[in-house]
């Protein structure tokens, strides 16, 4: 399965339990290489603090960690590099830099350095445009595109996906919050050779 392929999964908001072991193990391999990769590949610092920071309002730190403690914005880089095409990338970030000209439009400040209020309010307008995308999809007659607005071009679209999937397939996501184990199963090391017998007995 190539990236072309993988990223459909992504693009489809396919739940965890539902996506082929496949594509989750690539996914868990661009967590693994966080650690050893640059960490930034498509983002300049500033793109990055704004990705971080509108990731983390989207999945926020509460008893569980949230979005920065998860990596989420360097997961997004890493797929905004390297499975995305060219015309992909450019769309993104030409999203992303839209958020900052909203922002900018409103309170004179770049997301990232906005209040709180103020970013959830940026966010809540991108949400509304988001929906009324899905809405029209929905309400196309069957098979017909035309002009109607496409969930995939939309940039807080792809951006919310990204989130929650770079969230959930974390360890910090897929452990503490899915309550998944990564590598399936246990192994007992120390198990005592009675204990062995009573099951083998049973």
């Amino acid at each position: 399965m190539d990236r072309r392929e993988l990223l459909k999964f992504v693009a489809l908001g396919t739940a965890l339990p539902a996506m082929p072991a496949e594509v989750l193990a690539a996914l868990r391999e661009v967590h693994a290489g966080l650690a050893s990769n640059p960490p930034r590949k498509a983002f300049t610092a500033h793109q990055d603090a704004t990705v971080a920071t509108m990731a983390e309002l989207i999945i926020p730190a509460t008893d569980t960690p949230g979005a920065k403690a998860a990596r989420v914005n360097e997961f997004i880089d890493h797929i905004v590099a390297d499975w995305y095409s060219g015309e992909e990338r450019a769309r993104f970030l030409a999203g992303l830099a839209d958020v900052d000209v909203r922002t900018q439009s409103q309170f004179q400040k770049n997301f990232a350095d906005a209040s709180p209020a103020q970013q959830s309010e940026i966010l809540r307008a991108l949400g509304v445009e988001m929906a009324h995308a899905t809405a029209a999809l929905a309400a196309a007659p069957r098979g017909y595109r035309g002009s109607t607005p496409d969930p995939e071009d939309n940039f807080y679209f792809m951006f919310r996906q990204l989130t929650l999937t770079g969230y959930f397939t974390s360890e910090v996501g897929f452990t503490l919050q899915l309550k998944k184990v990564i590598i399936p199963g246990r192994f007992d090391g120390c198990v005592p050779l009675d204990s062995l017998a009573q099951t083998k007995g049973s």
